[in-house]
């Protein structure tokens, strides 16, 4: 890993930036730890930021007490951020904006389907041999029946609706290009039946809005 991060490429007449972003559920581990270097240090190097962003959305488990360690932790460390800290618990505005500019284009629908039906689906589909994703059954309610259920306020996620047909390809600065069918996706959850974002869902507009350019993701092999 650490000799490729020397040779990242970056576009002319912009800043290279990286980001730590951790969940303060927990006090930071080896991981945490690793993650943070090498992705400080790829900042470091190219003259760029190193941006700290908490990923506080799970309010059961997130702790103000967690979120202070990790800026400890990394001021122990030696790595200082050139932008943040970041709270994603106070940039709820900014991802409710983006919820309605999708589902103003059309790209989310609600999802009324229970856990238990989503575990049945599961079953279901593992049990035939086929790869686990919802089978979009929501996607496909009547309009009418969509009000009746949202006017009766039936618990609803929004889910993402997965164009067909597509291929989605992106260059890996260390795998190489990388190449996945949109048939294999599924329709994901964006926003959970309580209001909050998805993970994913923020992380990506957070990385599009503070412009990150490089995302260090440190698995065994790598």
């Amino acid at each position: 890993m650490i000799e490729h991060l020397w040779r990242f490429p970056v576009e002319p007449d912009s800043v290279l930036k990286t980001r730590f972003a951790p969940s303060p559920t927990g006090r930071m581990h080896l991981g945490n730890a690793r993650t943070a270097l090498f992705s400080a240090l790829l900042a470091y190097r190219q003259g760029g930021h190193f941006v700290l962003r908490i990923e506080d959305t799970d309010a059961a488990r997130s702790t103000v007490l967690h979120a202070e360690g990790v800026l400890e932790d990394l001021r122990w460390l030696g790595l200082p951020w050139q932008e943040g800290p970041f709270y994603q618990s106070r940039r709820q505005d900014l991802y409710a904006e983006h919820f309605e500019a999708l589902r103003a284009q059309g790209r989310l629908y609600p999802c009324f389907c229970t856990p238990e039906a989503l575990a049945e689906q599961r079953r279901s589909q593992l049990a035939a041999g086929r790869p686990p994703r919802y089978d979009g059954r929501c996607a496909r309610l009547p309009a009418a029946e969509v009000d009746r259920r949202m006017a009766e306020n039936q618990p609803a996620a929004l889910r993402f609706r997965v164009p067909e047909g597509q291929t989605v390809v992106f260059e890996d600065l260390i795998r190489g290009p990388q190449c996945f069918e949109s048939k294999d996706i599924g329709d994901f959850v964006v926003r959970r039946t309580d209001g909050t974002p998805a993970f994913f869902f923020s992380n990506a507009v957070d990385d599009a809005d503070m412009g990150i350019t490089h995302v260090l993701v440190l698995a065994a092999q790598h």
